[in-house]
């Protein structure tokens, strides 16, 4: 599974969910980080929700649905690796998690 994180420089929420994520070991998933400063849809858009985490939805390689982006609930910033991990786990497909 693909994941996006929106964020910006210097934000603290931004830095603590990314190094949390990257600590996650048990769930095969691709990180790609994005500057919401560098792009200015994206900056109108989550400028006031960052850290903002995607879940990116591939449909089937034969149709000629693009993928999407789903925002997923921002775990609080209390929450640690374990739980980030658990709340990622839902969001797995089945055969997609090892």
């Amino acid at each position: 599974m693909r994941l996006i994180l929106y964020g910006k420089p210097d934000c603290h929420l931004c830095e603590g969910l990314q190094e949390k994520i990257e600590q996650i070991q048990d769930l095969n998933f691709e990180l790609e980080v994005r500057d919401i400063t560098t792009q200015a849809d994206w900056f109108a858009a989550y400028q006031y929700e960052i850290p903002v985490l995607c879940r990116v939805i591939t449909p089937n390689p034969d149709s000629d649905i693009l993928a999407k982006e789903e925002p997923l609930p921002r775990p609080s910033p209390r929450a640690s690796v374990q739980q980030v991990q658990q709340m990622l786990q839902q969001y797995f497909p089945k055969n997609d998690s090892q």
